[in-house]
């Protein structure tokens, strides 16, 4: 089956490791709290203890690094038997502070994808985590000036992206995702009869891996570099938009 864009009116890209880096300073984190704790655990059980422990506390706190901040420290506290020292604790609190810190780094091609799209076509972004630390990266991006609207959201499922279509008064066949996550930017518009075109990171966050059939594989494309955007949707006349 042949995908084509000419419908599209409005583009959504997700921001974390579709416009900048982002899952590879979890797992420099992760690794770093697994030398914290080595006096109490293997740093593989350490790994999956925090793991689940941010599965279960994501209800609570959400998508995120002060989340992930506040698991890091539970397990912690868990593993030691309440043992930690005071300068263990600061020294996880300043992991997670030294990911809120992080410069922003552009992945290859984006100001050239986002400066040719929105001549044509509305821009949005579309992410999930913590309010301020998205807002905080997106100025730091030097991006803003290429979106109409951004979007943080708790989660990225059918519901989310309807609604937030139904605000901006688009409709599914005029959209277009594109993201790293087949999870969560890819098979929600799938299924809500929206495009959607993948471009992944070369890490991925375990909860963010999923299977898919070959018959998923027909509703979208997968592309290995966001450059690759460029050829398959042609610049429309701003009156389209």
């Amino acid at each position: 089956m042949e995908i084509e864009y000419s419908n599209i009116k409005v583009i959504g890209f997700d921001a974390d490791d579709t416009l900048w880096v982002n899952e590879t300073y979890f797992r420099d984190a992760e690794l770093e709290f697994a030398k914290l704790l080595a006096p109490y655990e293997t740093a593989n059980t350490i790994d999956q203890e925090l793991f689940k422990r941010q599965i279960e506390n994501l209800p609570l706190y959400g998508y995120g690094i002060k989340g992930f901040i506040l698991s890091m420290v539970e397990i912690a506290l868990e593993l030691s038997n309440n043992t930690l020292s005071n300068t263990t604790v600061e020294a996880i609190l300043n992991v997670g502070k030294d990911m809120l810190n992080k410069p922003v780094e552009l992945l290859e091609g984006v100001k050239d994808v986002l400066s040719e799209l929105s001549k044509g076509y509305k821009l949005i972004v579309v992410t999930k985590g913590d309010l301020l630390d998205q807002e905080r990266k997106l100025e730091k991006s030097g991006l803003m000036d290429y979106f109409h609207h951004i979007e943080v959201v708790s989660d990225k499922k059918e519901a989310n992206y309807s609604k937030l279509l139904n605000h901006l008064e688009v409709k599914p066949s005029e959209f277009l995702m594109i993201g790293n996550s087949l999870k969560s930017d890819i098979l929600p518009l799938v299924n809500i009869k929206a495009q959607a075109i993948h471009v992944p990171f070369h890490t991925t966050w375990i909860h963010e891996q999923v299977a898919t059939n070959a018959q998923d594989h027909k509703k979208y494309r997968t592309l290995s570099n966001l450059l690759e955007v460029l050829p398959l949707l042609k610049t429309p006349l701003k009156s389209k938009v």
